[in-house]
């Protein structure tokens, strides 16, 4: 292979895993849960995610700091991992895995909408209709659903997931503004630091109950939440968003509902029904009716450090998914 072919192919590779390790997220949340509750299993990912960021902590003292930038920073942090991860438990807890991946394929949408009403961005007829389509496939997607042991409110968990969604979005807008000042490997540490906090006392809520015991299978799934869907997606997808149009780095996102419909079925077992395939078509259906072709085919000056939408969040953001 020549130089010039692995140049090109590199970041594909990256951008592809990247994708898989978001996806990933909500099998690990799955298997985390079958031993230890809701809110230690964030708070100890989130505590991972800090300890991998701590060699690069000297990097972080360097960063200059605007007066008053503590306000936008605080509420994406309370968006993201906050908010987002109250409601995306509580969903995986509700709902399979699969269908919770798939309700993440919405994001880039609820981003562009919510950029109209907040940003007064102008939002196209295709945007909107694609928006559309989209939420209709959802809403299927969880009328179809019937309750399982590992599902046992699907239409619940849906619906929170659409919320974790919407509380992405809020973030995805405040890190694009943050991040013209602030690089995106910092606010990422920020977001982990708060969770930390935001998470801790929450452990003590009543039905909440700290671990007696350690299980394997489990406590590797938070080591990995914290490591390889936080740090590790969030550098793979960095690195190929330097090499590549960021247009082009987008698309790779609409794998992570694809990923995790796969991973899902491996690992836990999930299967859709037809209709629901059916009802997941019309949703990545609905991403794709929305994307401007044509604008994606104009050549990109990147005058900033693309930013990727949360999922992950990983994570998609870069914590989620």
């Amino acid at each position: 292979m020549t130089d010039q072919r692995r140049a090109a192919l590199l970041p594909m590779l990256a951008l592809t895993a990247a994708s898989i390790l978001w996806a990933s997220a909500f099998v690990a949340f799955k298997l985390a849960f079958q031993a230890y509750d809701t809110m230690f299993v964030v708070f100890a990912r989130m505590l991972v995610a800090c300890i991998c960021f701590m060699p690069l902590y000297p990097r972080f003292r360097s960063q200059p700091y605007r007066k008053g930038d503590w306000k936008p920073i605080a509420l994406m942090g309370l968006c993201e991992p906050g908010l987002y991860f109250l409601f995306e438990t509580a969903a995986i807890k509700n709902t399979e895995a699969a269908q919770a991946g798939m309700i993440t394929a919405m994001l880039p949408l609820l981003v562009a909408v919510g950029a109209h009403f907040i940003l007064k961005e102008r939002v196209s007829a295709r945007t909107w209709a694609g928006f559309l389509v989209a939420v209709c496939g959802a809403g299927m997607l969880s009328f179809m659903s019937t309750a399982t042991e590992n599902a046992p409110n699907p239409t619940l968990g849906n619906s929170l997931e659409f919320l974790a969604m919407c509380c992405a979005m809020g973030y995805t807008i405040l890190l694009k503004r943050l991040s013209a000042r602030y690089s995106p490997m910092f606010l990422t540490f920020t977001q982990a630091v708060f969770g930390c906090v935001f998470f801790l006392p929450l452990m003590f809520l009543p039905g909440q109950s700290l671990p007696t015991q350690f299980v394997l299978i489990p406590a590797l799934s938070i080591i990995y939440l914290g490591a390889a869907s936080t740090l590790g997606a969030y550098g793979l997808y960095s690195y190929g968003v330097s090499k590549i149009p960021a247009s082009q780095a987008s698309a790779f996102i609409n794998l992570i509902p694809v990923a995790t419909v796969f991973m899902a079925w491996l690992v836990l077992g999930e299967v859709f029904s037809t209709g629901q395939y059916l009802a997941s078509a019309l949703v990545l259906g609905g991403v794709l009716l929305s994307q401007n072709r044509k604008a994606a085919r104009q050549p990109e000056a990147q005058t900033e450090a693309p930013v990727p939408s949360s999922a992950e969040s990983p994570s998609q953001t870069p914590l989620e998914g």
